[in-house]
């Protein structure tokens, strides 16, 4: 059932600028929260603690199959949100998908092991993973609405960084909180987290969801819908199924948005998950990587993030002054050159790393930001939670779901040295440069259309 002219009779009060920007923002942080501590879980304590003992790769590729799992996920959750959000409206959708992470998450933290219930802890994990993606498949592009249908003439593209600087900061809490739950439980082998960590230490980060879910659905409830929403609601222009309709009728701006965010994701994962593995593998190994202790390597990405923050936000004034497309071709063929610099940079020690990890996170700041403004502009109100969506997460599949294992083999290829994931990087940045130079200019479309 879609929301009739009736409801709109009495005129909801305008959303203010900074319940905009909080409600945008506050959701996504608690979101990639909730994935940056699985994320990290998964490199960290999964391969000890829901797979069989004996293979240390094989339980690391396992634990990767199942964060990548979510990525299919994802879709899903756009089309069952988007469908939603395109329907009942923007608000009640967030609230859902806000509600189903937090949910999922904070189960995770209560599972038994394998060493407790075998083979029932990874198939359990699979479950609440999933559950995970499906709810992030409905979480981005519903506060991409929020922030850009409600944001001043001229501003989307500074408005729609918002929700995308929850990314930076989500990660930011989650590795920090990790980071003082290593220190208040040491270990003694750099390569291996202690006994108390594994044992109920890791569990703290998903538990701690639930605090932080609270307050989001808080800001989130005081929300009104947008103007453009309600108009939409008011002709009766609403669709019966936006699924099918955003195929029939906007399939080429499905493909152009999925492929402009190709680049997006495999920079993303490659300097998070992938990262972590690389930086923390010993020197000398079946699988040779940077050598550097958990804590101080988190630490290093910790300040590549701060970085990833800051670009993201100044990459809106520059969408807006410049255009999308325009401001993206030039980050994307950086992204380029940035991948055949891999060996390059890591070659020059520990200044080599630092300055590899913000120059990456300060890319994916520039390519992630004006994402947000760019994807719903894409397509017209009555189909826009759902075309968004999809073009997003369809994009993870591609990008992020199949990239720690093609960088894993790559790295092993390799013999040690990431050269062919840099390479992989700069292939994926190609395609996405293709996608742009296809596609035309967002930035003066009218956002109630």
């Amino acid at each position: 059932m879609s929301v009739s002219t009736a409801q709109l009779s009495i005129k909801a009060p305008a959303n203010s600028r900074s319940r905009v920007i909080l409600a945008s923002l506050i959701g996504t942080t608690i979101e990639f929260y909730d994935f940056y501590v699985y994320a990290t879980a998964a490199v960290l304590v999964f391969p000890h603690l829901f797979f069989p003992p004996g293979n240390e790769t094989t339980a690391l590729l396992s634990s990767f199959a199942i964060f990548g799992a979510a990525m299919v996920a994802r879709p899903l959750g756009a089309i069952f949100f988007g469908h939603l959000g395109d329907k009942r409206g923007r608000k009640i959708t967030l609230v859902g998908a806000l509600l189903t992470m937090g949910i999922a998450t904070f189960l995770i933290g209560a599972l038994p092991t394998f060493a407790t219930v075998g083979w029932f802890a990874p198939a359990m994990l699979v479950v609440l993973r999933l559950a995970q993606g499906f709810a992030l498949g409905g979480e981005w592009s519903g506060a991409a609405l929020v922030a850009t249908e409600n944001a001043p003439e001229g501003k989307r593209a500074i408005f729609g960084t918002f929700p995308q600087l929850g990314a930076p900061i989500g990660f930011i809490i989650a590795n920090g909180l990790f980071l003082i739950i290593a220190a208040i439980l040491p270990s003694d082998d750099p390569s291996r987290p202690s006994l108390a960590f594994l044992d109920w230490g890791w569990r703290i980060p998903f538990l701690f969801s639930a605090v932080m879910v609270i307050v989001g659905l808080w800001v989130r409830l005081n929300l009104v819908e947008s103007t453009a929403f309600e108009k939409t609601v008011s002709k009766g222009e609403i669709k019966k199924v936006p699924l099918v309709s955003v195929f029939q009728s906007h399939w080429k701006q499905l493909v152009l948005g999925t492929f402009y965010m190709l680049a997006t994701y495999v920079l993303f994962y490659l300097m998070t998950t992938f990262s972590l593995s690389y930086g923390r593998a010993a020197t000398a190994g079946p699988i040779a990587g940077l050598g550097y202790d958990y804590t101080t390597f988190v630490l290093m990405m910790i300040v590549g993030v701060v970085f990833f923050g800051i670009f993201t936000l100044v990459s809106g004034p520059w969408a807006d002054r410049w255009g999308r497309r325009k401001t993206l071709i030039w980050v994307t063929l950086a992204i380029i050159v940035f991948g055949l610099l891999w060996v390059p940079m890591l070659s020059l020690g520990n200044v080599g790393v630092m300055a590899w990890l913000i120059l990456g996170f300060a890319l994916m700041g520039m390519t992630f930001g004006p994402m947000g403004a760019l994807l719903p502009e894409l397509f017209p109100v009555s189909m826009r939670y759902t075309g968004s969506g999809i073009s997003y997460n369809v994009s993870s599949i591609l990008g992020a779901a199949v990239a720690p294992f093609i960088a894993i083999a790559l790295w092993k290829l390799g013999g040690g040295s990431p050269f062919w994931v840099g390479v992989y990087l700069s292939a994926m940045a190609v395609l996405t440069l293709i996608a742009l130079i296809i596609g035309k200019e967002t930035k003066d479309v009218d956002i109630e259309a």
